[in-house]
């Protein structure tokens, strides 16, 4: 298990830890910046192209035929 500490946990303890964690972070992310937006552009596209050909079937399906007759 952990340590005992013989000192309570000070407020700067607490700040240097979080500091540390939110640098970790930060750097995963910066380092696969690229590859996060570019899944994000191609997911989009796909998501856009999958929803036009869905609409352009169902508008499909429904043709309605007018006849115009002249009188």
């Amino acid at each position: 298990m952990s340590a005992q500490r013989s000192q309570p946990v000070s407020l700067t303890d607490i700040e240097s830890k979080l500091r540390e964690i939110d640098d970790s972070v930060r750097g995963k992310v910066a380092d696969r910046r690229q590859t996060i937006i570019t899944g994000a552009i191609v997911s989009g596209l796909l998501i856009l192209l999958i929803a036009y050909f869905f609409g352009r079937r169902s508008g499909k399906k429904k043709t309605t035929f007018v006849e115009i007759r002249r009188l």
